[in-house]
């Protein structure tokens, strides 16, 4: 079984926001919960609550299947990082001049599966 969730336009930049995905790609869903709640990047938080999200998907999906469900058995599959669109905005600088800011978002999806879906998959 998968389970899938996304947070979309983000205000985080992508290039931050994949540096912290990489420390939970592959790691029990419980333990990539722990590691985010303590990492001291902002990013963290966003990426924490998608992937409480898809454990929250991934019960309702088992719910509606007659499945037994454990968050023990689930494995962060796929987690990455898209670039949403970059908002615009202008800053004065010296001698009437201006420069752009550029403030960009992102799309953080997570994808959670069964240890033996993975293990299936490697095959």
């Amino acid at each position: 079984m998968e389970a899938k969730a996304q947070a979309r336009f983000v205000r985080v930049t992508p290039q931050k926001a994949r540096r912290v995905v990489d420390l939970i790609r592959g790691k029990q869903a419980s333990e990539a919960v722990a590691v985010l709640k303590f990492a001291p990047q902002a990013a963290s938080e966003p990426i924490r609550k998608v992937v409480e999200s898809a454990i929250a998907n991934a019960r309702v999906k088992a719910d509606r299947a007659s499945e037994r469900f454990d968050e023990g058995d689930l494995v962060v599959s796929a987690a990455f990082v898209d670039e949403g669109p970059t908002l615009k905005r202008f800053r004065p600088r010296a001698q009437g001049r201006a420069t752009r800011i550029l403030k960009r978002t992102s799309h953080i999806t997570v994808v959670l599966a069964d240890k033996q879906t993975v293990k299936e998959g490697a095959r």
